[in-house]
């Protein structure tokens, strides 16, 4: 049973082409509305398929329900732009991303997590499930420590404070207490939100009352570049702050030197042993989890994880690089 609390939310929904996605969305996110003295913002970021005309709808149909323009498209300058536009009177902002699904009563569980903690931040733990053949094998890849090097908030935890996690709900005032979120960062702008605002004192609390679940990209392509943003955004961060990835970071980091390393082979064969030893681990790994877990899937999770990794390292470095550029000009 969720306790009763005068608290108000603002829920926002950053989204961009979700036409097949957002109308369900809004009516899960419904219920919640009266009891957290809620709004709901969705927050497109110049949509063509659709979305945008379905987000009017919804909102002219509900006055809980806003629709706002994002010209900066990505998620970090929506959640900014809704603060500072419909921020004022609310306590709570809980975030929501179109692309997932969420339990019965999710909002309400993170309200009361806050209030009976006393957090500044509530985070969650996130499930990854796919539909597809090449989703599902990603799934596994990414719900396992091959893909998420054991991140707390992708294995699930029991309750505790920690450093970092999926973003779900953050008190307003502590959000602008630290400036919202860095627009500089496409991705990886809640791991340096939450740098920031554990540097300010603030504490985020992982909740083990409820939890997400998350779609991951249906092709190798679209997951490439994905992560290939995601190592960009930690570069930045590490850039912005000089703080150190950890040990689950530090061992992926090495897989784009390693694979550049391997074409070295036709001048040395010994080059190749680094890139086959990476090769091997992980392709056993997927066998292991396809016999150990009984799971089909295992061996082309392997897959999915070495595009992960791959990708992952490419852009750190990537960005690491164009910075010494900048720097030395």
């Amino acid at each position: 049973m969720h306790r009763s609390t005068t608290k108000s939310s603002l829920i926002v929904v950053p989204c961009l082409n979700e036409a097949a996605h957002i109308e369900a969305l809004v009516e899960k996110m419904r219920p919640s509305l009266e009891p957290l003295h809620a709004k709901i913002v969705i927050a497109d970021g110049g949509s063509t398929d659709g979305t945008r005309e379905i987000a009017r709808r919804l909102a002219a149909e509900d006055e809980r329900v806003l629709f706002l323009d994002n010209p900066k498209r990505i998620q970090s300058a929506a959640v900014n732009q809704v603060v500072a536009e419909f921020g004022s009177g609310f306590d709570f902002l809980i975030r929501i991303d179109a692309h997932a699904s969420y339990p019965d009563g999710y909002c309400e569980t993170l309200v009361d997590e806050a209030v009976a903690t006393g957090a500044d931040s509530v985070v969650v733990a996130m499930e990854t499930v796919g539909l597809s053949t090449f989703q599902k094998a990603t799934a596994v890849a990414q719900n396992s420590k091959l893909g998420n090097g054991g991140s707390k908030h992708r294995t699930g935890a029991a309750g505790e404070w920690v450093d970092h996690g999926h973003h779900a709900l953050m008190r307003i005032a502590a959000f602008e207490a630290i400036g919202g979120y860095d627009e500089a960062f496409s991705h990886n702008e809640d791991a340096e939100f939450d740098y920031r605002l554990r540097r300010a004192g603030f504490r985020i609390w992982m909740t083990d009352r409820t939890s997400m679940v998350y779609y991951p990209r249906t092709r190798i392509g679209s997951l490439f570049r994905q992560y290939f943003a995601y190592g960009r955004g930690r570069a930045k961060n590490f850039l912005k702050h000089r703080a150190m990835p950890g040990l689950r970071q530090m061992l992926p980091l090495a897989v784009a030197p390693v694979a550049l390393g391997a074409l070295l082979a036709i001048v040395d064969w010994t080059a190749i042993i680094p890139f086959g030893v990476w090769t091997a681990a992980c392709l056993s790994y997927g066998v292991w989890i396809a016999l150990g877990q009984r799971n089909p899937y295992g061996p082309l999770a392997a897959v999915s994880a070495m595009i992960m990794h791959l990708a992952w390292s490419a852009g750190f470095w990537r960005e690491l690089l164009a910075f010494r550029k900048r720097a030395m000009r």
